[in-house]
């Protein structure tokens, strides 16, 4: 289920373990943002299960399809880091709605954690959204979904 609320009166994300911390780091990684085109800057923080936090920003290009998302930047960093399981991701945005993770970011975040927590927050005002990333991406595509064997031929002929 897909909530909303505040970042002062919510008991649901209070039992996230450091949110409050993820929070101001994905806030900070929005401020290093490059968003010369849109002016949409986004900070995203990581918590893996191992406690530790990745952080990442959105990084533009003329050419739209060379954008990475703050998400993104932040699951690469994370899995240089030797992450593979992820317990939450917080975003953070300058607009007074929280802005939701693109389906490629909601697509990444699940092969890490369907039951992982995403929060989208907005540096302009305390409003939150949040849900497990199975809620944002339900039914999603996963390596279960492929037929992969161990060193299976990718030649058909």
């Amino acid at each position: 289920m897909i909530e909303e609320g505040t970042r002062s009166s919510d008991s649901t994300l209070a039992s996230l373990p450091r949110v409050k911390e993820l929070l101001d780091a994905a806030e900070e990684a929005s401020a290093r943002a490059h968003a010369p085109y849109s002016d949409f800057h986004v900070g995203a923080a990581i918590l893996d299960d191992r406690g530790v936090i990745h952080v990442g920003c959105n990084v533009e290009s003329a050419a739209y399809a060379a954008t990475v998302c703050a998400e993104r930047a932040a699951i690469a960093a994370a899995v240089l880091d030797g992450a593979s399981r992820f317990v939450a991701c917080v975003t953070v945005t300058r607009d007074v709605d929280p802005a939701s993770c693109c389906g490629v970011c909601r697509q990444l975040l699940a092969e890490f954690g369907a039951d992982a927590l995403i929060v989208n927050a907005s540096s302009s005002s305390d409003r939150l959204r949040w849900g497990r990333v199975s809620d944002w991406l339900p039914h999603g595509f996963s390596g279960s979904s492929l037929d992969v064997r161990p060193n299976a031929s990718l030649a058909t002929g």
